[in-house]
């Protein structure tokens, strides 16, 4: 006995199996049941974003926050590249947060990083006419190198076109017109140098002179020194003596010539008595 198929209830089947595998598909790419929020932001690069791709990682701090949702080139400016960031709701999106290009290890990949954000910094809004809010850049790495390696070889460059310019024909055969007074000056100067030592030596001579008469000087001031002394020593109070003696010889030569002045004939018979005056006379016994 045959069993019947119901050819309507397998293909309801099929259906319903097809329909619960494109719902399960569909909600496995958005996400599933933890299907998380993300708000759109901008940010304007000035330089290449060569190695960044769609989807590539936002980062905050090293921590997944996003993907890369578009990029554009700014027609209006084509040296700037216009970035469209998805990111998690809720993520600390401040005013003076900061996107940077980053290369992930030896693999090259390229995703942007976000840091920054001052916890008293106010949240990042959209500023008209822009319908989303632009997130400030700073030069990456690679770009910083690049800038420092131009400003060097130009540096570079500039340095070796002066070096050609001192080296050139014109300025070699001054450097030896150079060469060759400065070689005929410094001949010049050798008998010059050799007179200006004979002087030298003369003047030292000299010196050595005035040092021995300095000598000699020394020596007789110290003779005159010691006759000095021995003056003070001896002489001084013997004709300290003498003039004592002939102060004292003046002084009687003056009194003799004031007594002479007085009684020339006393100086000659002698000294006459003085009479007794009025009542000086005493009664002899």
């Amino acid at each position: 006995m045959e069993t019947k198929v119901s050819y309507s209830i397998v293909g309801a089947f099929v259906l319903g199996l097809g329909a619960v595998l494109i719902a399960g598909v569909l909600w496995l790419a958005s996400g599933g049941a933890w299907q998380k929020d993300y708000d759109l932001y901008w940010a304007i690069e000035n330089e290449s974003v060569a190695g960044l791709n769609l989807n590539a990682p936002v980062k905050y701090n090293g921590v997944d926050v996003g993907k890369v949702r578009r990029i554009d080139l700014d027609h209006a400016n084509p040296q700037r590249v216009t970035l469209s960031f998805a990111i998690e709701r809720g993520t600390p999106i401040k005013e003076d947060t900061i996107a940077i290009l980053k290369t992930q290890g030896l693999t090259g990949i390229t995703y942007v990083e976000l840091s920054g954000g001052a916890v008293a910094s106010p949240p990042l809004r959209a500023v008209a006419p822009n319908r989303y809010p632009i997130i400030q850049t700073r030069p990456s790495l690679s770009a910083r190198l690049e800038n420092v390696l131009t400003s060097v070889l130009g540096k570079l460059d500039s340095t070796s076109n002066n070096i050609n310019a001192i080296l050139s024909e014109d300025n070699q055969k001054a450097f030896k017109n150079i060469l060759s007074n400065t070689s005929a000056a410094t001949a010049k100067l050798g008998p010059l140098i050799d007179r200006v030592g004979n002087s030298a030596d003369a003047v030292g001579k000299m010196g050595k002179d005035l040092s021995s008469a300095g000598a000699s000087a020394a020596k007789a001031a110290d003779g005159l020194g010691a006759g000095v002394s021995r003056l003070g020593s001896e002489t001084l109070p013997e004709l300290e003596h003498l003039l004592g003696e002939l102060g004292t010889l003046s002084t009687s030569l003056r009194r003799l010539s004031e007594q002479t002045t007085r009684d020339p004939r006393g100086f000659i018979f002698g000294r006459t008595p003085v009479p007794d005056g009025p009542g000086e006379q005493e009664e002899k016994p």
